[in-house]
């Protein structure tokens, strides 16, 4: 049903009386609920949609959300993609986007248009990608709708969200000088006043004059970040820990200017201009750490900017940026130059892919083969064919397959962001009853009770606590991608560490899946008939004779017949079976038969990886026993599992039967691991309990996995196992840290056993500690 049927009140509870009911701005005098137009359309549009929860659950910025004039801007239409089914995708970049409420608007006001199909919004990348049925143009009403609804939207592109996250650094770089500017001069004002025993009143008021005049600056501008996000958490109707901050500083500071007006002997200006310095110190750092965390998707698109030299028809060439390239354009790729697009070549190609799949040898690509973009040219320059545009390419998808196991929330970042959310308001209280206790019961003086209960304020940190494991979790994601390894699912890294058993299939996993015809002094004219009609197949026997004798056209009224082989008329080539010989032991037989000729064999080897024996022992040290599930013949199944070193195999096991086998392996109490390539595999790899597919899987097989191995071989699979083990053991440390920190931390201030200096000192290296602990699971 659409979400125009449902329209209902808009609740504009959160907001003050005295603000705009849309956007949250302060009301002029004469403004009664609206601060311009704009919002007031903006709120019946909401309203109209039957999105009126926006108001209640919202943090946002004052204003943020307050629609501009119309202009004819950008048009959007070109920037549409139309798929194969014939709708049309959009990536957009959103502005305004501040929480999880904005997301949720964004996404249902879309979805209520009739011929919008899906729409989906990524808060940490500012992503908007929506499909709809129609027009290109279509494109420019719907970004009309979400900026009448107060954002602003522009082409997605990895440079307008580095300038986003550059100038929300620059802000916290800013305030963080502002604190330290002021800290700095205070401190030498307080020490003046600490040392100066004889000190008279008159000049130690003059003093503490001095030291407001720097400080209560200071607190109100370099402070904004916390007040803007305690606001947000306060309208909300949710605390947070930085309304805690706002409140330890707005106390410390209040406290320290009530001393000032009746000359008090102390005043804590020092204090609460150091503590924003070292938290915002602690945020810049953490923001630093968390960026470099997450800087494989940032480096993944990196790749494919730029500008790439397009061949026009008439032969000469134009620069233009990778974005605008079109499949079906062809590209020149100077030597040394870097593919920005997929492509196909028309030449040989020497590539180095190692940015994308960790090979350290630059890789032969013979002409036709696809070329990966990412790659760096290592030969001569050639001229490729673009399969895809920069947004649908591989780069991109990879890039949104890592935002998406980055965001994600597996078993453990669930139980952390609960617990981060309960204990907020514990704390809040526990300060709460620190000053009662400190003042009600203990008669000490308030300004007593209430650093103490500043100092319950300041030291809790459950920012540590959030922050453990999804930060362990990024930099894992983003050191297996380094690695070769793209992790897809949320929870892979936490099943992977468990895993006890890994199931392999043969052909494309622990063989290179390219049969190569074994040379036995076959006929060359011989050889010429039977490959210009495999040449009419795709089966992978045929192509590797087709590869044997590369030269020959294709034959004349070639027929397949599904299953057993070709038929040419009065030749044919196939199984043994279908050329009348009993079947083969080994499966890797083609038979070529002319007429009532005599038949010839033809016999080939698919050759195992090079690492195949290696990981496979490597499996072994990490614990897990490898068996071989295949559905060749038996004579090559054994032939491989026998040099890969693996003593339980099954040969001619189909797809319901590789199945039943990882069910029989976890109604036993195994974990098992399923590692496969074909489509085949895909009900397998989905059973299991947690999967890989090898580079060059099927799509299905890749989809249905929780990682893809980027590299061909699979000894990176052993390093993935390693690196997730790690990852989990880090992730229990940085909770138990948190939990053990917490626990010892706020009785000493209530206590009174702390200063406000010394506890934020102490918080902002908690959320640090945590933060370089989870760096380490990048070093496995």
């Amino acid at each position: 049903m659409s979400l125009l049927g449902r329209a209902r009140p808009v609740s504009s509870a959160a907001l003050s009386p005295a603000c705009c009911a849309h956007c949250g701005a302060r009301l002029a005098a004469g403004q009664e609920r609206f601060c311009c137009s704009g919002c007031e359309g903006a709120h019946a549009l909401v309203a109209g949609l039957g999105l009126g929860a926006f108001y209640g659950r919202r943090e946002t910025e004052a204003g943020a959300l307050r629609p501009e004039a119309l202009a004819p801007g950008l048009d959007l239409a070109p920037f549409a993609v139309t798929q194969r089914d014939g709708t049309q995708r959009l990536e957009l970049i959103v502005s305004g986007l501040t929480c999880g409420a904005c997301v949720w608007l964004v996404e249902q006001a879309l979805a209520a248009e009739p011929d919008v199909l899906s729409a989906r919004a990524s808060l940490s990348a500012r992503r908007l990608t929506v499909t709809w049925r129609g027009e290109a143009g279509r494109a420019n009403d719907l970004a009309a709708l979400l900026q009448r609804l107060g954002f602003r939207v522009a082409p997605w592109s990895p440079a307008c969200l580095r300038a986003t996250e550059d100038a929300e650094g620059r802000a916290l770089i800013r305030a963080l000088g502002i604190a330290a500017f002021g800290s700095m001069n205070i401190m030498l004002i307080s020490v003046a006043v600490w040392v100066g025993g004889d000190m008279g009143p008159a000049l130690r008021h003059g003093l503490h004059w001095l030291a407001a005049l720097i400080g209560m600056p200071v607190v109100l501008l370099a402070g904004m970040p916390f007040y803007s996000s305690a606001w947000r958490a306060i309208r909300a109707g949710r605390p947070s820990m930085d309304l805690a901050v706002s409140l330890g500083v707005l106390a410390t500071a209040g406290m320290s200017l009530s001393e000032t007006l009746r000359n008090g002997p102390y005043t804590w200006f020092d204090g609460a201009t150091m503590l924003l310095a070292l938290l915002l110190a602690g945020r810049v750092f953490d923001r630093a750490a968390r960026r470099r965390a997450r800087q494989s998707v940032a480096e993944l698109l990196a790749l494919q900017e730029g500008l790439v030299s397009r061949v026009l028809p008439d032969g000469h060439m134009e620069a233009v940026q990778a974005e605008a390239i079109a499949a079906g354009d062809r590209v020149l790729v100077s030597a040394g130059e870097r593919l920005r697009l997929d492509g196909v070549a028309t030449t040989d190609a020497l590539l180095d892919a190692a940015a994308t799949t960790g090979e350290s040898v630059p890789r032969n690509f013979a002409a036709g083969d696809p070329l990966p973009a990412g790659a760096v040219n290592m030969g001569a320059a050639f001229t490729m064919t673009v399969t895809a545009a920069a947004r649908d390419g591989s780069l991109a998808a990879m890039a949104r397959l890592l935002e998406r196991a980055e965001q994600a929330k597996g078993r453990f970042v669930a139980i952390a962001d609960r617990a981060s959310r309960f204990y907020v308001p514990a704390v809040h209280a526990v300060a709460a009853l620190t000053f009662a206790v400190w003042w009600g019961v203990l008669d000490a003086p308030w300004q007593v009770a209430l650093v103490n209960a500043v100092c319950v304020l300041l030291i809790t940190c459950p920012c540590a606590l959030a922050l453990a494991v999804p930060a362990v979790q990024v930099v894992s994601v983003g050191a297996l991608f380094r690695r070769g390894v793209l992790v897809t699912s949320a929870t892979a890294l936490e099943r992977l560490a468990t895993a006890d058993h890994a199931v392999l299939d043969k052909t494309g996993t622990l063989t290179e899946g390219r049969p190569v015809l074994i040379p036995e002094g076959q006929d060359e004219a011989v050889l010429a008939r039977a490959a210009a009609i495999a040449r009419a197949s795709r089966h992978p026997l045929a192509q590797a004779l087709v590869r044997a004798c590369p030269d020959v056209p294709l034959a004349e009224g070639v027929r397949e017949v599904p299953g057993q082989g070709l038929d040419a008329g009065t030749a044919r080539l196939g199984s043994p079976a279908f050329c009348g010989l009993p079947p083969s032991a080994d499966g890797m037989t083609l038979v070529f038969r002319e007429g009532s000729g005599e038949p010839v064999r033809f016999r080939f080897a698919d050759r195992m990886r090079d690492d195949a024996p290696a990981s496979v022992a490597a499996l072994a040290g990490l614990g897990l026993d490898a068996e071989l599930l295949s559905g060749d013949a038996e004579g090559a199944v054994a032939a491989i599992a026998w040099q890969a070193g693996i003593a339980e195999w099954r040969a001619g096991v189909d797809p319901v039967a590789k199945q039943a086998r990882i069910a029989a392996l976890k109604a036993a109490g195994r974990r098992p691991l399923m590692v496969g390539d074909g489509i085949n595999d895909a009900a397998a790899l989905a059973a299991a309990h947690v999967s890989a597919s090898p580079a060059g899987a099927t799509d299905l097989a890749q989809t249905a996995s929780d990682l893809v191995l980027q590299r061909e071989g699979l000894a990176a699979l052993p390093e993935a196992i390693r690196i997730a083990r790690r990852a989990q053991a880090i992730a229990r440390e940085n909770i138990g840290f948190s939990l053990l920190y917490n626990v010892l931390a706020v009785p000493m201030a209530a206590l009174g056993l702390v200063t406000p200096l010394l506890a934020a000192v102490v918080m902002a290296s908690s959320s640090l500690v945590v933060v370089l602990n989870a760096l380490r699971a990048g070093k496995a």
